[in-house]
């Protein structure tokens, strides 16, 4: 269900499921999660082919980004199904989380950081 694979330091997650519901989000949750328990850990989330998005779904990408903080991670997250992203911006996710159009807009940003 979760693909992972690594450019450089950065980790780049993606999903073969169409959904982040009940079901899913408490592996997709501790996975991620798992990625920033080192500090400065650099992590890229595709929504490529995540149709559908419930509130457990929605709580984990929380839980997963206070996770990112507290270990001083940068977590950015892309290719969001127009739906999803309606959601998003309905929910005012927008303005929490760093949404960026592709994994290598993702990828820029993150070099580009002064921090990162």
């Amino acid at each position: 269900m979760i693909k992972s694979e690594k450019r450089g330091n950065i980790e780049i997650v993606s999903f073969s499921t169409g959904k982040l519901n009940a079901e899913t989000a408490d592996e997709v949750r501790d996975y991620i999660s798992n990625l920033f328990s080192e500090p400065n850990s650099k992590v890229v989330i595709s929504f490529k082919g995540i149709d559908y998005i419930d509130s457990t779904g929605f709580g984990s990408l929380l839980s997963i980004l206070r996770v990112a903080r507290d270990n001083y991670g940068k977590l950015k997250i892309c290719c969001i199904e127009p739906q999803v992203l309606n959601l998003f911006n309905m929910l005012h996710l927008h303005t929490i989380f760093d949404i960026h159009n592709s994994i290598d807009e993702c990828i820029n940003s993150l070099n580009s950081d002064k921090k990162g």
